[in-house]
């Protein structure tokens, strides 16, 4: 079975929603392909007594645990960190806790700077008129003037209460005379379009039940059906084709009833994240692979290594409440400092530790044993009376740290696609700049008046951001798309995901992902509609 469209987009997650918005409000007809289903917020039980039974099933960050639809096999026994993500409309977006963090100017010239990883083909002005317009789309709340930030344009929203957690980090950081400023947030504060206010459940990545996240397929994806995109779910693609002029033509995929289909197309547009994508590329040509002549798709895998230091305190600090989205964050010490004994930084983020069960998770809380007779102790030590320091480490690129297809996890089921292969070591530089966080951050929480502070430098499943394995570039020979995500071997091919990323940043991508899709779409919208002036 054969159509034919102008674009298609494979993947409805941030980038892919961002693209199709603005490429059908120029008039152009979009096929978007995504390969899970709808969320179902049927299971999005936060305030129900089995909230935490469930939550941790239906809405796991593991693919390898959750086995939804549309989501394949990853094989991560070769990586220090387990790949998250959820396939799906939204994308991982569906799961994320709403941090919004625009990257800082720095992080474009890490090069030029720190003589480390490679410098971006645009820069942080190039991108922050795009920031100012995907922050509303996404209904992101904080407070106008955060020093560490140039200046930008206003938040439409306020930011999410301090509370009693966020009140007791400010005063701790202001007395070690160390930034601070309330956290920006895909999470809307009062009712705004289709989106509700924030209910402070701490169930952000459980599946919102209030319909405050920022996930695109609230924000986006919903609007997008309503307006005559067509979005077709449980769509598995196998391959880009490209054409006897080498040009990408459409894709092949199996539909919702297992039947394999092609969609022709003017351009196609990935948007599948940093492990989707080199999949698609790899398998294409019948697995000999598109778009790599410079061997460097799935290459140059980062995964911002994650690690957190956790306070208990006397005070019953009601820290259940709240967003999991970030109460405050603090870029103190966020650019090179060689003294230190590494190169790049880290952001902080503080967040309220959540609901009962979560406190007895083992592996994050010491090593004290959580079931027995001190149980019902720990417990109570714990709930309310706990907060967390979250440390986003900088990620740089190594061509080691990649994705290779998995051939022996392929199935029909999958429509014979591979799963992949993640080979990922942290590397030292980042092993010490987690340490080095955490000694301050200890000295923070003792400033404070925690009574305990737990820290945990290596939480293995923390790859929620996922950047870096089709790298951008003006040379195509040391990338794999150009500054506006075209890839230089295949013409009207494109990579609109964080995939593209030639550094990680030390902060959350997904505005970083928003920004560079809508830059990437708007500039093939009006490069399409200077060729038809022309003809």
């Amino acid at each position: 079975m054969t159509d034919q469209v102008d674009a298609v987009i494979v993947g409805a997650g941030p980038s892919g929603a961002v693209a199709a918005r603005e490429l059908h409000d120029a008039g152009m007809t979009v096929v978007c392909l995504e390969q899970g289903a709808w969320p179902d917020y049927a299971l999005a039980r936060s305030g129900h007594p089995d909230f935490e039974l469930g939550a941790r099933k239906h809405w796991n960050w593991d693919p390898n645990q959750r086995r939804g639809v549309g989501d394949y096999a990853i094989d991560d026994r070769d990586s220090d960190v387990t790949a998250l993500m959820y396939a799906g409309v939204g994308g991982s977006t569906v799961l994320y806790a709403g941090h919004w963090e625009r990257f800082l100017p720095s992080d474009f010239r890490t090069r030029m700077l720190d003589d480390v990883g490679d410098d971006w083909p645009m820069s942080y002005w190039d991108l922050a008129p795009f920031y100012d317009e995907v922050e509303p789309a996404f209904v992101v709340s904080g407070l106008d003037g955060d020093t560490a930030f140039p200046e930008a344009a206003p938040l439409e929203l306020p930011p999410v209460p301090l509370n009693a957690v966020g009140r007791r980090g400010a005063e701790g950081l202001a007395a070690k005379g160390w930034h601070w400023w309330p956290g920006m947030n895909a999470i809307a504060t009062r009712n705004v379009r289709d989106m509700h206010a924030c209910g402070q459940r701490t169930a952000c990545p459980f599946g919102c039940p209030t319909g405050a996240k920022g996930s695109a397929d609230r924000t986006h994806w919903r609007s997008l059906v309503r307006d005559g995109v067509d979005l077709r779910t449980k769509s598995t693609v196998e391959q880009v084709l490209v054409d006897a002029r080498g040009r990408a033509s459409g894709v092949v995929y199996v539909d919702a009833d297992g039947a394999r289909r092609v969609l022709t197309s003017d351009v196609v547009i990935l948007a599948a994240n940093a492990l989707g994508t080199p999949r698609i590329l790899l398998n294409s040509a019948d697995g000999a692979g598109i778009a790599n002549s410079t061997d460097l798709v799935g290459r140059r895998l980062m995964m911002h290594p994650f690690g957190n230091a956790i306070g208990i305190f006397d005070e019953d600090l009601e820290s259940w409440r709240g967003p999991l989205g970030q109460y405050l964050h603090s870029l103190e010490f966020y650019e090179t400092d060689l003294s230190r004994g590494f190169v790049r930084g880290a952001k902080w983020n503080l967040l309220p530790s959540g609901a009962p069960l979560s406190m007895m998770l083992p592996g994050t809380w010491g090593d004290e044993p959580v079931w027995g007779e001190g149980f019902t102790r720990l417990l109570r030590e714990r709930f309310g009376h706990s907060m967390i320091w979250g440390v986003i480490c900088e990620d740089l690129p190594d061509a080691e740290n990649r994705v290779t297809l998995d051939d022996r996890s392929g199935s029909a089921a999958e429509g014979g696609i591979p799963g992949v292969r993640v080979h990922y070591r942290t590397s030292p530089n980042t092993l010490a700049m987690m340490d080095w966080h955490l000694a301050r951050i200890e000295e923070l929480l003792q400033e404070m008046g925690a009574t305990k502070v737990i820290k945990n430098p290596h939480l293995r499943g923390t790859g929620w951001h996922l950047m870096g394995t089709a790298v951008m570039g003006d040379d195509p020979e040391s990338s794999v798309v150009d500054r506006w995500g075209e890839a230089h071997d295949v013409e009207n091919l494109f990579v609109f995901d964080g995939s593209t990323f030639p550094t990680s940043s030390g902060v959350n991508p997904t505005a970083t992902i928003a920004a560079v899709a809508l830059r990437n779409a708007r500039h093939l919208v009006e490069r399409r509609a200077a060729v038809r002036r022309s003809a």
